[in-house]
C-alpha cells in the first residue's frame, strides 16, 4: 500500500513554483471573467427592457435601480430591507447547498462501489426528480415543517440531482490504465477510489457545484415564495403586490448579484485545489 501512496502523490503533486504560478493564472482569469460577467449581465438587462419597450413603470433599469437604493427617499429602508432578506435568503440557499452536494456526492461515491445500490435507488431518484418542485414543497413543507430544516430540504433537492448524476459519470470516466496500476499495486476500491476516481473527477464535482450554487438559491426562493414568506423571495412577492416595481427588480438585481459571487467563490476554490493536482501545461 505504500506504493500505491507514492504512485498518487506522484501522480498529482507538483513543484511549488510551478503550483504556484498555474494556480495564479487561473484566479486572475476567473477575476477577469467574473468582471466580464457583471457587464454582460448589466447590458442584457438594458437592453431587455429596450428591445420588449417595457414601460418604466414596471421596467426599471440598472441606473434606476442604483438610484432607487442611494438617493431616493426610501433608499435607507429598501437597503436595510434587502439586507436582513438577504441574510436569510443566502442562509437558506448555503444550507440547502451544503446539503444537498453532500448527500450527492456520498451516493455518487456509493454508486461507484456497489452497482446494485445505484440499480435500485437511481430510476426512484430519477422519479422524484421529475416531479415539479412547485408541487412538492406544500407537501415538504407539511412533512419537515416552514423552517429552516424545510428550506433546507427544498432547496437541496434542486442541487442533489445535477450533482449526482455528473459526479457518478466522473466518476466512471476514470482512465482505464490507472484503474489497472492502482488494481495492479493490490489497492482495494475504497483506496482506488479516494486515491485515483476521486481527484480525476474533481473538475466536474467543481463544475456541479457551479451549476448547483444558482439552482440552490432558486430553490430557497421558492421556499420563501409558498412555504416561509421570509428572505428574498417573499419581499420580492410582497413588493409586487404592492407595486414596489424598483424594490422588485433591485431584490432580483441582488440575487443575480449573489449567483455570480457564488460562482466566482466556487471557481476560486476549484483554481486553488486544480493547483495542487492538475497539470500546468494542460
Amino acid at each position: 500500500m505504500a506504493a500505491v501512496a507514492d504512485l498518487a502523490q506522484a501522480a498529482t503533486t507538483l513543484t511549488g513554483p510551478s503550483r504556484r504560478s498555474f494556480g495564479f493564472r487561473r484566479v486572475a482569469s476567473t477575476v477577469g471573467q467574473w468582471l466580464l460577467s457583471v457587464v454582460l449581465v448589466l447590458l442584457v438587462w438594458q437592453l431587455f427592457l429596450k428591445a420588449f419597450n417595457i414601460s418604466t413603470f414596471v421596467g426599471k433599469g440598472p441606473l434606476d435601480v442604483w438610484r432607487y437604493l442611494t438617493s431616493s427617499d426610501a433608499a435607507s429602508q429598501a437597503r436595510s430591507k434587502l439586507y436582513h432578506s438577504s441574510i436569510t435568503t443566502l442562509r437558506d440557499a448555503g444550507l440547502g447547498l451544503i446539503a444537498g452536494s453532500s448527500a450527492a456526492l456520498l451516493f455518487a461515491m456509493l454508486f461507484n462501489l456497489r452497482r446494485s445500490v445505484e440499480q435500485t435507488f437511481m430510476p426512484i431518484a430519477m422519479v422524484l426528480r421529475s416531479v415539479p418542485l412547485v408541487a412538492m414543497t406544500p407537501i415538504i413543507a407539511l412533512v419537515f415543517g416552514r423552517g429552516i430544516l424545510g428550506v433546507t430540504v427544498i432547496s437541496g433537492i434542486v442541487t442533489f440531482f445535477p450533482t449526482l448524476v455528473n459526479v457518478t459519470l466522473a466518476l466512471r470516466a476514470t482512465p482505464r490504465a490507472s484503474l489497472d496500476l492502482f488494481q495492479a499495486y493490490g489497492a482495494g476500491p475504497l483506496t482506488t477510489l479516494r486515491k485515483v476516481q476521486f481527484p480525476t473527477a474533481l473538475p466536474a464535482v467543481f463544475a456541479s457545484l457551479r451549476i448547483a450554487a444558482p439552482l440552490a438559491l432558486v430553490g430557497a426562493l421558492l421556499a420563501e415564495w409558498l412555504a416561509t414568506g421570509r428572505g428574498l423571495g417573499y419581499l420580492m412577492l410582497q413588493s409586487q403586490t404592492l407595486g414596489n416595481y424598483n424594490m422588485v427588480w433591485a431584490a432580483t438585481a441582488f440575487v443575480t448579484a449573489y449567483s455570480l459571487i457564488l460562482y466566482a467563490i466556487i471557481s476560486g476554490i476549484e483554481n486553488w485545489v486544480l493547483a495542487r493536482y492538475a497539470d500546468p501545461n494542460e
